[in-house]
């Protein structure tokens, strides 16, 4: 008898339990001062948490997002005791992709280089810049075809605490190209004062890296599988460039 009535009361607290996970209805994300995509003090907290928030509103849920530095925002999404479902914005990794689960497309950013405007750099595959060192920042994934030639050795790279670094190097001729995304790029160059020498010093190379899609890194847990299905049937509900268009198109 007391074994059916510790069964009784588990399965209530339980039943209780995931009403009240249902009832909150808030999606709890961390992320990273990466303007004009995240940003603490931008409008709507920048184009990609515009586009998350709008998806999952859709669908009659609330968007939580904190601001940390890249690695802290990771490690804390990851923590199953922290409160978080995710992380965001980031691009897909095979290698990422077997820890979390990847919602749908946010949105794109085109990846390259920002370089000198006085020494641009002519390359047709990274093969041509084995002979330079590249700047990248610390914890963030590229390409695949980058990431693995840096792994391997086979470009150099100097990795830096963010972007705005990277550009001063640029600019003061440390390093000749470090990675970036165009539209963070353009937004830094407009918005940080601490790059008012850098303008017209630098300028984003001519060819792409790739054109990365953007996602919402989500736990592997019952939690994080079902913020990333709430997410993803958001996202058919909204126009995600109509959203993101007026962060780009100034």
């Amino acid at each position: 008898m007391y074994g059916m009535r510790g069964m009784l009361l588990a399965l209530l607290l339980l039943a209780f339990g995931q009403g009240a996970l249902a009832e909150d209805k808030v999606i709890r994300l961390t992320s990273l001062e990466w303007p004009p995509y995240s940003g603490a003090k931008l409008d709507q907290e920048g184009a990609s948490v515009a586009v998350v928030r709008a998806a999952v509103e859709a669908m009659g849920y609330k968007l939580e997002v904190k601001f940390f530095p890249w690695n802290r925002a990771v490690a804390l999404a990851k923590d199953p005791n922290g409160g978080f479902h995710g992380y965001f914005p980031e691009y897909y990794s095979d290698e990422i992709a077997k820890e979390w689960v990847f919602s749908d497309p946010i949105g794109t950013g085109p990846l390259g280089f920002v370089e000198p405007t006085a020494a641009p750099v002519a390359w047709a595959s990274l093969a041509d810049l084995k002979d330079k060192t590249i700047g990248t920042v610390d914890g963030y994934v590229n390409t695949a075809e980058f990431d693995a030639m840096a792994a391997s050795g086979a470009l150099k790279v100097e990795p830096v605490v963010d972007d705005a670094t990277n550009v001063k190097k640029v600019a003061a001729g440390r390093v000749p190209l470090a990675v970036i995304d165009r539209n963070v790029l353009n937004y830094l160059l407009a918005n940080d004062p601490s790059l008012a020498a850098a303008r017209g010093k630098v300028q984003f190379n001519a060819r792409l890296l790739e054109d990365k899609a953007l996602y919402v890194a989500l736990q592997r847990s019952p939690k994080g599988e079902e913020a990333a299905r709430v997410i993803n049937e958001g996202l058919k509900k909204i126009d995600v460039k109509a959203i993101t268009g007026r962060y780009f198109n100034q």
